[in-house]
């Protein structure tokens, strides 16, 4: 029902929106963290969030916070290992002195990283490897860290575990493997299909240059195989926890550490350089967060918008589908995804959304963000990347790329959802 909106409501709002928007703008150059907890606590001091319903906000992300410091860990060991530097200047080997096959090569192992060990891995760890191997191969480097930047969101939902904002936009209800696929499998391969020949395209002129036909080898040591041995186990166990619906958080973490443990204890080595190299800040920023939205809840708009929705949902269900898929998609770029899918989440549960309602939002949220710098946290992450190797890419040359990807990638997934929808029978 309407509620009526007060002065303590539009602090609420204004508090959430500041926080939000410094997350992304990161005044001072101070963490993401930083603003989204200082909002937090901003809503709790000022008495528009009670206390209690703060940490109960705080430990509704549990599972994600589980799942987050699993990925980084194991993406931090393969990083140290050299496996991410070994699978780019192979890449550069099998490419045999052409751009495109380059390219297309550089574009699947970001997929198959995205798939298995999350977009954010794509966006920090393969884009240095990709970077330092395109320089030595004589490339420019841009197509290529464009393709890690595209891929690491345009792929971010072939699995559950395949992006974060997954766990936040389906939460309880996140589908079994099976049921993922009935929904997803379609789209995951229009989102990533269309996205590649857009990039390719738009490149041509950049992959038209030759490159050189071989690099220096780096050699994979024991503990790189063993660190690869360990991810493909952590994607084993990810996607068979998965099928069977079990807490993915947890399995993530416990799979990673035991991963690492043995590539450690192989070395002989100690776990805190390790553990250094793992941004666990950004556990504080979800976390604050989700305090954020859980004092929008608390304001009553969560419920007015899902009230919103559920009308809209039963007047026309699929038209209401893909329009909020289509405004998520605009949203995360004006918010960033993760407040945007944590709004998303508590809105689709608060309305008991359909399925197709959840899998169009989901696409959206996931998405969304190719349109530009600011869509994502991977594509933040990506930024950061790219600027400590000397490269740059202005808001405005992303939104060139972006303004032509996204929005054809988007029409295609959410085509390609609702024609598996109705071959799924749901």
């Amino acid at each position: 029902m309407p509620v009526a909106i007060t002065g303590a409501h539009l602090a609420t709002w204004a508090i959430a929106a500041l926080a939000t928007a410094a997350v992304i703008v990161r005044p001072g150059r101070w963490p993401e963290a930083v603003w989204a907890v200082g909002g937090a606590l901003a809503l709790v001091g000022a008495q528009l969030l009670p206390w209690r319903e703060a940490l109960q906000a705080v430990g509704k992300g549990l599972d994600v916070y589980l799942f987050l410091a699993g990925m980084m860990l194991i993406s931090e060991l393969a990083r140290r290992e050299g496996l991410f530097d070994f699978l780019a200047a192979r890449a550069v080997h099998h490419a045999r002195g052409s751009a495109p096959r380059l390219f297309f090569g550089i574009y699947a192992i970001g997929v198959v990283v995205t798939v298995f060990m999350s977009n954010d891995a794509t966006a920090v760890v393969l884009t240095p490897a990709v970077y330092a191997a395109a320089k030595k191969a004589g490339a420019r480097p841009l197509p290529y860290l464009l393709a890690c930047a595209f891929i690491a969101n345009a792929a971010s939902f072939v699995l559950p575990i395949s992006n974060p904002a997954n766990l936040v936009i389906f939460g309880a209800h996140l589908p079994p493997l099976g049921a993922w696929f009935g929904q997803f499998a379609l789209a995951s391969v229009a989102s990533i299909g269309v996205t590649y020949v857009v990039l390719r395209w738009l490149q041509r002129d950049a992959l038209a240059a030759p490159i050189a036909r071989d690099i220096a080898q780096p050699v994979l040591s024991p503990a790189g195989r063993w660190a690869g041995a360990g991810i493909a186990l952590v994607a084993v166990v990810l996607v068979a926890t998965s099928a069977l619906g079990g807490p993915l958080g947890a399995t993530t973490l416990a799979a990673s550490a035991l991963a690492c443990a043995g590539v450690l204890l192989r070395e002989r080595s100690a776990p805190w350089a390790l553990l250094r190299g793992v941004s666990w800040s950004v556990l504080a920023l979800v976390a604050g967060l989700f305090v954020l939205v859980e004092g929008l809840v608390h304001s009553g708009l969560i419920p007015l918008l899902s009230h919103a929705l559920r009308e809209a949902a039963s007047a026309s269900p699929t038209g209401t589908a893909f329009g909020s898929g289509a405004l998520v998609a605009v949203l995360c770029n004006l918010m960033n995804n993760l407040p945007a899918g944590l709004m998303a989440g508590s809105v689709l549960a608060s309305a008991d959304a359909a399925p197709l309602l959840r899998s169009a939002v989901a696409i959206g949220i996931d998405l969304g963000p190719n349109l530009s710098l600011t869509g994502s946290l991977a594509t933040l992450l990506w930024l950061v990347a790219i600027r400590r190797e000397g490269e740059n890419v202005t808001a405005w040359q992303f939104l060139r790329v972006g303004a032509l990807a996204m929005p054809l990638a988007l029409a295609a997934a959410l085509g390609a959802l609702y024609l598996q929808h109705r071959l799924w029978g749901g």
